[in-house]
């Protein structure tokens, strides 16, 4: 949103969107702007990802690492190929990325894309890897309509300073795990990973607490015992089983 604070939001999505070289379930590949935030976070967002891309690959615990196979670099440099070839403009590529030492590593760079389109391979398909797809929107009701219309409903998160376009975003989209002003928004493990539409198979979304909680039948018991000789007074005891 234009009232989002434009370091936190670019801090956020390097970090989701190239963290763990982009390969796990709840990356940030698809950010959506309404207009009057788009210029500034897009320059910022391309100088921070320069300047981040020589010194984030490698082997050091502060760095992020390769692909986890040819075949998943393969698949990404791909994807790559495909937006280009699409119509996006492709403002940081890192298709040609290389590490001093380690010629043979599946590396892929950062990379950043704008003018994307739904209808685009890199919109559609999750590319799992580095790789970040910029959309613009005119309005909060455009962008709640542009994620609804994704046949997939993991996780997703606005960024905003204001409670009450908060509230409408998370009211009215579908999706299960939804963050404001946080990046992934993946519940701690006492709430259900809550997935939906494409993005969730079974019928079951327990998880952490929630599943023996799910799979537990509470019987309670309450118990009363007297003992003829006591000089007491009654015991009285309930019991959870």
């Amino acid at each position: 949103m234009p009232d989002a604070a434009p370091t936190q939001v670019v801090n956020a999505l390097v970090g989701s969107a190239c963290g763990a070289a982009g390969q796990r379930c709840m990356a940030i590949s698809v950010a959506v702007f309404v207009r009057r935030q788009r210029a500034r976070v897009h320059r910022a967002a391309h100088r921070r990802l320069r300047r981040a891309a020589p010194r984030r690959l490698g082997r050091s615990r502060r760095r992020y690492g390769p692909q986890i196979s040819p075949q998943a670099k393969a698949r990404i440099l791909d994807l790559i190929a495909r937006g280009k070839a699409e119509g996006a403009t492709c403002r940081l590529d890192g298709s040609d990325c290389q590490v001093a030492g380690l010629p043979d590593g599946n590396w892929v760079g950062p990379t950043l894309f704008t003018e994307v389109t739904p209808q685009m391979a890199i919109y559609r398909e999750e590319i799992f890897g580095p790789v970040l797809c910029c959309l613009c929107v005119d309005t909060l009701d455009e962008a709640i309509a542009l994620v609804n219309a994704s046949p997939y409903g993991n996780g997703t998160s606005i960024f905003t300073a204001s409670g009450a376009a908060a509230r409408r975003y998370q009211q009215r989209v579908e999706v299960g795990q939804v963050g404001i002003n946080v990046p992934i928004p993946v519940p701690l493990p006492f709430f259900s990973f809550t997935g939906w539409k494409g993005s969730f198979y079974g019928d079951q979304h327990a998880y952490g607490k929630q599943a023996v909680r799910f799979y537990t039948e509470t019987k309670t018991v309450t118990s009363r015992w007297f003992e003829e000789e006591a000089v007491a007074g009654p015991n009285l005891s309930i019991q959870l089983q």
